[in-house]
């Protein structure tokens, strides 16, 4: 698939949303030194990036299985050639915010929904519960126009 205004292939991986340096082999060039202090080698890092929002809090029941869920993505997103990222974002629970949690339903998905903007990502998997971070994480995405897949944790 090409770019209509100019017919060159869309931007992918680490090569999408750069900051602008002067030039775009330096903007990658220095986008890939940073992340390379984390230990990724040159091939891991030209693969589809596949985000993973983490909403994981002790404050939130519903995410009690969240990290080995978001282990086993990881690993499936590895094996399919792709490089996983995990990154939080705000996590809500009814019982736990006062004087509501609906208000906070709304920030979460800007919160959310500006980190899917600002990080190099193909597609994301939005790992959450409850009744309102679902529709925070789905809206979030539909916003940023990226192709997301929703998963709850166990108990939910």
């Amino acid at each position: 698939m090409t770019n209509k205004k100019d017919g060159q292939l869309p931007e992918t991986g680490l090569r999408k949303g750069l900051t602008s340096y002067g030039d775009k082999g330096f903007s990658l060039f220095l986008r890939k030194a940073f992340i390379k202090g984390a230990g990724y080698t040159n091939s891991a890092l030209d693969r589809p990036v596949i985000g993973i929002i983490n909403t994981g809090s002790s404050y939130n029941p519903c995410h009690g299985n969240m990290p080995q869920l978001i282990e086993s993505v990881k690993r499936g997103v590895m094996l399919t050639g792709g490089l996983p990222m995990d990154f939080p974002t705000i996590s809500i629970h009814e019982s736990f915010a006062a004087p509501t949690s609906m208000y906070l339903r709304n920030l979460m998905s800007m919160d959310t929904e500006e980190m899917l903007r600002a990080q190099p990502m193909d597609a994301v998997v939005m790992i959450g519960g409850c009744d309102k971070t679902v529709p925070a994480q789905t809206m979030s995405a539909a916003s940023a126009g990226l192709p997301a897949i929703q998963l709850t944790p166990d108990p939910c």
